[in-house]
């Protein structure tokens, strides 16, 4: 079976003056992939974002969406994108935004079902400038899923919400996705990273420096996270080899360990009357923290080298 790739970058670089973006990525997202991109500030996902919307040209490489160079208009019909400066007219209503990005698109979705799924009940004859900031956030949500595309790009959607609107957000997004759409999201919020993405890429100095899906992330740092309350003496874990990392203050310890059974049965041994036992796998955060350290960008290096 032929899998569509949706979009594909060889070599890709951009630089703004003096400071590099991007530098020789190579990717493929292929169709109902959900990508999401981590990495800190000015590490190069908005700038990735912007070249497959053909907002940015590149310096270096190619870049194809769809099978087509960036910034085609067949290619503007199949994708959405919610960035996180919109520069839409403050003056105009909610229905009327609506109603003019619709007339962008050939087979637009109707006003009433964008409402509905940007949850905008209520809000349509309100300006953008009269609405709260997560307000403007769903009406730009709804802007994105005008013309039922295939593609949606979101940079940093959740800005602005609170929790509950956070995670209403989600589930819109996940329902809208379904299967077949394929999504590119950059986010600084690793709990929106799990829940959207099935593929993660974290960035680094412009470069992509790990490439997976959440699971394997957690599962390359290999560590697992034992807490208890005990008044053991912590020294004896520094001699254990599977013992990566030791957090120990008053009576509550932390291990953070490769082979758990072994270190939870040697704290039993030392203090069976320990409290609060815990044993929990690694998150995204300790794999993300993990790969953004020296240590793990080294690796990086090494491995690529």
């Amino acid at each position: 079976m032929n899998v569509e790739i949706v979009v594909d970058a060889t070599n890709v670089a951009k630089s703004y003056n003096d400071i590099t973006a991007l530098t020789d990525l190579s990717l493929r997202v292929t169709r109902g992939q959900r990508c999401v991109l981590l990495g800190p500030n000015g590490a190069g996902k908005s700038t990735l974002l912007n070249l497959v919307l053909g907002v940015l040209r590149l310096d270096q490489g190619s870049l194809k969406v769809f099978g087509k160079k960036t910034g085609h208009i067949s290619v503007r019909r199949r994708t959405g994108a919610m960035l996180q400066i919109s520069g839409i007219p403050s003056s105009l209503t909610v229905q009327e935004h609506l109603r003019l990005f619709r007339t962008y698109y050939e087979n637009p979705l109707s006003t009433d079902k964008l409402v509905r799924t940007a949850k905008l009940e209520g809000l349509e004859r309100r300006t953008f400038g009269s609405l709260s900031g997560g307000q403007q956030q769903r009406l730009n949500f709804a802007l994105a899923l005008c013309g039922n595309p295939m593609l949606l790009i979101l940079d940093e959607p959740s800005t602005s919400h609170d929790v509950e609107a956070r995670m209403a957000l989600w589930d819109e997004i996940d329902q809208f996705m379904g299967t077949e759409r394929t999504l590119m999201l950059a986010t600084h919020n690793l709990e929106e990273a799990e829940r959207l993405g099935d593929r993660i890429l974290i960035f680094h100095e412009g470069r992509v420096i790990a490439d997976a899906s959440p699971e394997k992330l957690r599962s390359m740092i290999g560590t697992t996270e034992i807490s208890a309350q005990t008044n053991v003496n912590v020294e004896v874990f520094k001699r254990n080899q599977h013992v990566k990392r030791i957090e120990h203050v008053d009576r509550h310890l932390k291990l953070y360990v490769t082979a758990a059974e072994s270190a939870v049965s040697q704290l039993l041994q030392l203090d069976p009357d320990l409290k609060n036992l815990a044993v929990k796998p690694a998150s995204l955060l300790d794999a993300y923290l993990h790969l953004l350290s020296p240590a793990g960008t080294d690796e990086h290096h090494r491995t690529n080298a």
